[in-house]
Formats: structure tokens, sequence, C-alpha cells
């Protein structure tokens, strides 16, 4: 019987160790931190006109990583009572037990921390400290100050979810220019339909929680409005990069025409389905946004390696 129950306890131990590791990556919210790490290389490839050096791309790449899953851990620790109240959310590792609160703050702190020392070791102060000033802003101002009293959250949360562009340019140059504003514009402007499109698809669950969402606070109408002003503004800024870019051509200008008439077109038809009162299907949207960042950034770099 010992001979057995020994590799037996082994095997329950690593799945338990694996599990919490997993619980523990969970807190990040790789998925976001992935979109986010999508426009940091392509603001870095602009800085530097090609190439920046694998050692600085590795180090703003890790470091913008750890900055992220921190503010997103520090989010789920104090969103933990209303995760609770909703689908989305319920099974996230605090509301369902599998990580203390405790345990969960002191390893967002950590990796703010860690992210911080990375990034000011390896490149620049102004990278370092707009990347404290995107922690901070998400994970206060955000979190715990706007997101539960204002419809107006989604905006504010939109100016660290598009920092990773100035971050990713100030790693390389120390400074910031035009090229990576106008990047960052586009980034910003093109959250609002982003996330307002899941927002509108879990609408229930945010109103069950009582955050004060444009999805709960006003009708569907409206939000598909806006979502079409702000799908706009994705694009109009869009064809300022070539103009403030000396080192892009023709290949990025047909680029961000294409695609980010696309945006506007699939924001169009949300707001018409929500007209017409037939299925909205705003999931559409969001996977529309997702691909439209995709390909842009990697239109972005095929034009500076060309």
């Amino acid at each position: 019987m010992t001979a057995i129950a020994g590799p037996r306890v082994d095997r329950v131990r690593t799945r338990s160790g694996r599990a919490t590791v997993a619980a523990y990556v969970s807190l990040t919210k790789p998925k976001l931190v992935e979109l986010l790490l999508v426009t940091t290389l392509p603001a870095m490839m602009l800085a530097a006109g090609g190439w920046p050096g694998t050692g600085l791309v590795l180090a703003t790449l890790v470091g913008g990583m750890l900055a992220a899953g921190a503010a997103n851990t520090i989010n789920c620790w104090y969103d933990r009572d209303i995760d609770r109240l909703m689908s989305r959310t319920r099974d996230r590792p605090i509301p369902s037990g599998v990580i203390r609160p405790r345990n969960a703050l002191v390893f967002g702190v950590l990796l703010a921390w860690v992210s911080l020392v990375l990034l000011g070791l390896f490149t620049t102060p102004l990278a370092t400290a707009l990347a404290a000033a995107a922690v901070l802003a998400y994970s206060v101002l955000y979190t715990m100050v706007l997101k539960r009293r204002t419809h107006h959250n989604t905006v504010f949360g939109g100016l660290p979810g598009a920092a990773p562009v100035l971050i990713g340019w100030a790693a390389v140059t120390g400074s910031l220019d035009w090229p990576a504003l106008v990047f960052f514009g586009i980034v910003f402007c093109w959250q609002m339909p982003h996330f307002w499109a899941l927002a509108s698809r879990f609408r229930y669950d945010y109103f069950r929680a009582g955050v004060p969402m444009l999805s709960v606070v006003a009708g569907p109408v409206s939000v598909g409005r806006q979502s079409v002003a702000w799908a706009w503004g994705t694009l109009v800024v869009s064809l300022l990069m070539v103009p403030v870019t000396p080192q892009l051509g023709w290949t990025t200008g047909i680029a961000t025409l294409g695609l980010g008439a696309w945006y506007v077109a699939e924001s169009h038809a949300w707001l018409n389905r929500i007209k017409a009162g037939v299925p909205d299907r705003p999931m559409r949207l969001f996977s529309v946004s997702i691909t439209y960042m995709t390909l842009l950034s990697i239109a972005l770099v095929a034009d500076v390696l060309v």
C-alpha cells in the first residue's frame, strides 16, 4: 500500500501545484496582456526604424507583461466582491476560493515591483515612469475610483490600456514623438467599441453587480451610436500614421485605410442590427476589433522591415 500511495500522493501534489500556478497566471488575464503587448513591438520598431535589439525587446516586453499583469491582478483582488455576482467572472481564482485575497494582492504588488525594476535596469527612466503610471492609473484610478462610479470608466480605462505604445517607444528613444502619440490615439479610440461590445454581451452581469457600464445606463442604440463614433475616430486618427512617420509607406497607408473602413463598417452593422431589433451579436464586433489591431500591428512591423 505504501508503494502505491507514495506516487499517487506525488501526482496529486504535482497536479495541485500546477493548478495553483495556473490560477495565479489567470489573475494576470494573459489574453488581455497579450493583446496589449501586440502594440508594444510595432511601437519599438517604429522608434528604432528597424529591429531595436533583442535584449531591449525582451526586457520591454517582459517588463510590460509583468506591469500589465500586476494591474490586472490588483483589479481581480479589488473586484472580488462583484466578480462573485457575474457569470463571466465568478470562476476566477479569488471568488472561487482557489487563491486568498491577501495572497493575490501580494502577488500583484510583487509583479509591479519586479516589472519596474526590470524596466528601470534595462530600458529608460521615461519608459519605467510610464509603466508605473499605467499600473497606478488602471489599478487605482480606474478600478478603485471610477469603475463603480461613472459610465465614463471605459474612456478613462482606455488611457492605461493604450500606454504600452508609449512605453515601447520610450524604451527605445527615452522620449516621445508624434508617431508614438498618434499610435497611442489609435489604440485609445479603438478600445471603446472593442470593450462596449463585450460589455453589451454581458450587460446583465454588470447590471446585477451594480457597475454603471455604458451598456447598463444607456440604451443599446446609444451604445451602438457611440461605438460608431469611436470607430470613425479610430479610422481618422490612423490615417495620420503615415504623414507623421517618414519610414512608413504605402503598405501602412493601405492597411490603415482598409482595416479602419472594415472596423467602421462592422460598427455600423452592429448599430443597424440593434435598430432592426434582430440579434445584435456584439461579440462579432469584438472579434473584428481584435483582428483589426493584430493586422494593423503586423502591417506596421512589415512596413518598417521592408
